[in-house]
């Protein structure tokens, strides 16, 4: 039996007919996740996702590739066998070749999962950001980071590498910049791209998918007037806050109070000759933040209504910011184990294991913010790795666990993370911040570039 993916209606038949949706280890946790957006997925996805009963089908697949973020330290193979992601024959017995997987990701594609993710994102950032908003506004976060990738001349050519002192660095790598939501971290939106291009051109499709009534905190480097302004300008209540650089020159025309002033910024003429729409001038508020054990700096922002939006809570919140960096670190730390690279050896793996990776993170935080609610705290003080290590040790039990035995294992899981709540934020800077390992002074390695030698 094989279908072509048509539409919502002929695939969720299809759906009946092929498998249960959502293998049985991830019950407790696909529930984050509806049917219908994975149909949706793979209705809008232009590869070539179809229907068939095989041992290991488009819709499993992906819970594959899911499955890979959240077990970094396993085989893709085992990943499969040990979350029961295949299905049995015609002669009733289970297993999958090895060389079985690399063709079923490729049958689902990167954009399928790209989708899915897409579609997931949205939806829970929405829901977690609303959950803990300020003043009326979802706080929201924009940061950009970077994976390292398998070396092979394909990734090589599609993402490039960066430069090293050291003869050029050792992998290749991939550029990426999210959208968060502060006080959940879950991740909204991504952009994946070459190492070679700037945060400031990837982080473009993600202005449209800052919601209404939001204030997005940004880092200096994204200080660009056409695309705040832009930002301000459509859409409801669609503030930023970004750090000022040490150039950027602004006109006082009020005081607001102590540290907090109204001033105006002349749109430069090259600026205003691309975007005729920007007018001369541009209001923003500027303020002065004070914090202990921090050298004063000067953040920007667009919430002009100082009775409204206080600047001293402003000044405060800015470091709210970092939550992105942390969840960079949650990803590259805990749930990749700190690997040197991603599995992946084609640039149409890369960006599907990447994808998949952003869905696993984002069902970890939907864990931990459930918790969270339930202890009537904020989702920050939750610890990642614990409740990751929870849920590894959960997937892996529910492999030998007979079905009647699971709800006793579900209740066992909710009760340990309730455990790992952690102590209030520290509210000054205790340790300086500065380099304590030195780079080595030999440079790359590159092998050998000729036949082996016999």
């Amino acid at each position: 039996m094989r279908a072509r993916v048509s539409s919502v209606t002929s695939v969720l038949d299809t759906f009946k007919e092929v498998a249960t949706f959502t293998p049985e280890a991830f019950g407790r946790f696909g529930r984050h996740v509806k049917d219908e957006w994975i149909v949706q997925a793979l209705v809008e996805a232009k590869g070539d996702a179809k229907l068939r009963r095989r041992k290991l089908p488009v819709e499993r697949t992906l819970w594959l590739v899911i499955g890979m973020g959240l077990f970094r330290d396993r085989s893709i193979h085992e990943v499969a066998e040990r979350l029961e992601l295949t299905l049995p024959g015609k002669d009733g017995e289970v297993g999958i070749a090895g060389s079985a997987i690399p063709r079923a990701r490729e049958r689902l594609g990167a954009e399928a999962v790209e989708r899915v993710f897409e579609i997931t994102a949205a939806h829970w950032m929405q829901a977690s950001a609303e959950a803990h908003t300020w003043r009326g506004l979802t706080l929201l976060g924009i940061d950009g980071s970077h994976l390292r990738i398998p070396d092979t001349p394909e990734n090589e050519a599609a993402f490039g590498r960066p430069g090293s002192g050291r003869s050029g660095s050792g992998y290749p790598q991939v550029r990426l910049v999210g959208l968060f939501g502060l006080r959940s971290r879950v991740l909204g939106a991504m952009t994946v791209g070459e190492y070679r291009t700037s945060e400031q051109t990837l982080v473009e499709p993600l202005w449209d998918k800052v919601p209404n009534h939001s204030l997005t905190f940004l880092d200096r480097g994204f200080l660009s007037w056409w695309p705040l302004w832009r930002l301000q300008m459509t859409g409801v209540e669609r503030h930023w806050v970004v750090r000022a650089k040490s150039n950027v020159k602004i006109r006082t025309i009020q005081k607001l109070g102590r540290g907090d002033e109204l001033g105006e910024i002349e749109v430069p003429r090259a600026l205003r000759a691309t975007h005729p729409e920007m007018p001369e001038v541009m209001r923003v508020r500027r303020i002065t933040c004070l914090v202990k054990g921090y050298r004063p700096y000067t953040i920007l922002t667009s919430a002009l209504e100082a009775d409204r939006y206080p600047g001293s809570e402003l000044a405060r919140m800015y470091h709210e910011r970092w939550e992105c960096e942390l969840a960079y670190d949650e990803i590259k730390t805990h749930l990749l184990n700190r690997q040197e690279a991603l599995r992946s050896k084609t640039p149409d793996g890369i960006r599907q294991e990447i994808a998949g990776l952003g869905i696993a993170y984002n069902l970890v935080r939907l864990e931990m913010a459930e918790v969270a609610a339930q202890l009537k705290v904020l989702p920050t003080r939750i610890s990642f790795l614990h409740t990751l290590h929870s849920i590894r040790d959960f997937l892996a039990w529910s492999w030998i666990t007979s079905p009647g035995a699971l709800p006793k294992r579900v209740e066992s899981h909710d009760r340990k993370v309730r455990l790992y709540l952690l102590p209030e934020r520290r509210t000054t800077r205790r340790n300086p911040r500065h380099v304590k390992i030195k780079m080595s002074n030999y440079p790359r390695n590159r092998g050998r570039t000729g036949p082996l030698l016999k």
